[in-house]
């Protein structure tokens, strides 16, 4: 007997998109060319139409107990067809047939009331799973508990943060048991510390209880983690069905190898705030997928903006496992720094760490001073900038797990420079940009 537990035949949606039939035309004009003459508005309103196939013949099937990654650029097709298999939009034509109960987390606060509390939507949510009310309360402490949010359990959750809904609906969604469960990107809305709780409950969730996973993520860190095979959409077709590594490739072609993997700050977690007389915009790594070589350089751009005159700068970081534990931390030389309103990207590199192979994320610092002076923070970034390191081809060996007692990993220093010229920058004679 096939254990096959989503199949996909010939699935395709298409969209009507209405145009504008002229920019300069607003309604008074429209009712008064539809007075004139009825037959015309009515045509040119018929023609003003257009078909969008989001989704066009695609056909797959999903085994039970395995995590699928789904990736591609926006607009590939991907919500589209999770919205399809989790039974919110119709399909235009083709098949598809589901065996077991589905959870969907699509989108921050799909099938929750805004009016009642946190409390009242776990039952609700468990309710329209199909959850009798016994089950519900055997798995009530649980999902609380990995939600983190006993405090707000009794507020409304149309006062909940963005990244509260999703911490509740992914805790009702992974623990009310359901045979199929399909997570789009809502996930980037929390924190880099719950994204890697939640990537932890779907392994166990897949491998403990063999539960089938689908998962939608622009974060190919996460993807390569956490799935054997991928598929990747392009212009609401299958593109590509097979082992992650390759489809991770396939995508990166997609995107070309110009494209660069961007972190704003704006919704990171700054849990230590420093004095803020420099802050960071955003950072970048020089390619479309966080994936390293243990010998290549470590390099990424930091954005900062001086909001106070900054005579000096320093940058430092700490590089985190994927379970949280301190790596190393590493400190870069003061350097001349900004003058107020001076936003600058400063090239950050540490030559060849030799990594193990691995997931890992960053939390980096910009201030003043070094070892031998006071060191002042000016701006602080926890979990962000997850990226991979991949054993070299052919490499073997064992991943040694540090304890405490063996001593501290020491890491090359730092080293940055401004990736352009900008004003509180000067020109030495070489070309060469440097801090004035």
């Amino acid at each position: 007997m096939s254990n096959t537990i989503i199949s996909v035949e010939n699935l395709s949606k298409c969209f009507c998109i209405g145009h504008k039939r002229n920019d300069g035309d607003g309604l008074r004009h429209v009712i008064e060319d539809a007075l004139r003459n009825p037959f015309a508005a009515w045509k040119n309103s018929k023609s003003a139409k257009e078909e969008f196939w989001a989704l066009k013949d695609v056909s797959f099937e999903v085994k039970a107990g395995e995590v699928v990654g789904i990736i591609g650029r926006n607009g590939a097709g991907k919500s589209t067809l999770l919205k399809i298999l989790s039974r919110i939009t119709e399909p235009t034509s083709g098949k598809i047939s589901l065996h077991g109960r589905v959870a969907s987390l699509l989108e921050v606060g799909t099938g929750f009331h805004q009016e009642l509390t946190g409390r009242e939507n776990i039952f609700l949510n468990g309710a329209i799973l199909g959850m009798s009310k016994g089950e519900i309360k055997r798995k009530f402490d649980e999902i609380v508990a990995f939600s983190e949010i006993e405090k707000f359990l009794d507020t409304p959750v149309k006062r909940y943060s963005s990244g509260m809904y999703m911490r509740l609906a992914f805790a009702v969604a992974a623990h009310l048991e359901p045979e199929i469960l399909i997570v789009d990107e809502v996930l980037a809305v929390g924190d880099a510390s719950f994204q890697k709780k939640c990537l932890g409950k779907m392994e166990e969730v897949s491998r403990n209880q063999g539960r089938t996973v689908l998962f939608v993520s622009h974060n190919m860190a996460a993807v390569v983690q956490l799935t054997n095979r991928a598929i990747v959409m392009e212009k609401g077709r299958v593109r590509f069905n097979g082992p992650t590594d390759e489809a991770v490739k396939g995508y990166a072609g997609i995107v070309s190898a110009e494209a660069t993997t961007f972190f704003p700050v704006e919704k990171l977690h700054r849990k230590y705030r420093g004095t803020e007389a420099v802050r960071f915009i955003s950072f970048r790594f020089d390619r479309a997928i966080p994936v390293f070589e243990p010998d290549e350089n470590f390099t990424f751009v930091a954005r900062v903006c001086a909001r106070e005159d900054s005579p000096r700068l320093r940058f430092s970081m700490t590089i985190f496992s994927s379970e949280g534990a301190p790596v190393g931390s590493c400190f870069g030389p003061e350097r001349s720094g900004l003058r107020r309103g001076d936003e600058a990207d400063f090239i950050i590199s540490i030559p060849q760490p030799r990594l193990a192979p691995g997931h890992y994320y960053c939390g980096i610092s910009v201030g003043k001073g070094d070892n031998r002076t006071a060191q002042v923070d000016y701006d602080t970034v926890l979990d962000t900038m997850a990226f991979e390191v991949r054993p070299e081809e052919g490499e073997s060996g064992t991943v040694a797990h540090w304890s405490r007692g063996w001593g501290p990993v020491v890491l090359p220093n730092l080293k940055y420079q401004p990736l352009a010229k900008l004003s509180g920058l000067e020109m030495e004679t070489s070309g060469q940009a440097v801090l004035s």
